[in-house]
């Protein structure tokens, strides 16, 4: 299993091979928009009341969540981002302010056995 850091590293290579370079800020927003709105199709063909049709080419959950984190990963990169460090600070975030949030299952089975 690779990293984030790998995952971040792999993508930069890729992309430093082509003059190119990453894409702007606001481009990597619009394809970002563009690769979420494929994935939505795609979720709702296979749990949604949207079949595909017969014309249409099959394409998966796991591809389109790919190609969005492939676009993440760009976005970061072209940003000077670390996501491990992006990711560590929105869990402190989730375990402090929103830690009462929810109702924890370990709560719901005490409230149950009383």
């Amino acid at each position: 299993m690779k990293t984030m850091a790998e995952l971040q590293q792999e993508v930069d290579h890729y992309i430093s091979q082509f003059k190119e370079g990453y894409f702007s800020p606001l481009a990597l927003i619009a394809r970002l928009t563009e690769e979420l709105g494929e994935l939505a199709r795609e979720v709702n063909h296979y749990y949604g009341e949207k079949p595909k049709k017969a014309t249409e080419k099959p394409k998966t959950v796991d591809e389109e969540l790919g190609d969005l984190l492939f676009v993440v990963i760009c976005l970061a990169n072209s940003l000077h981002i670390d996501l491990e460090d992006a990711f560590d600070q929105v869990m402190h975030k989730f375990n402090t302010r929103d830690k009462d949030r929810w109702t924890r299952k370990d709560e719901e089975e005490a409230a149950s056995h009383e």
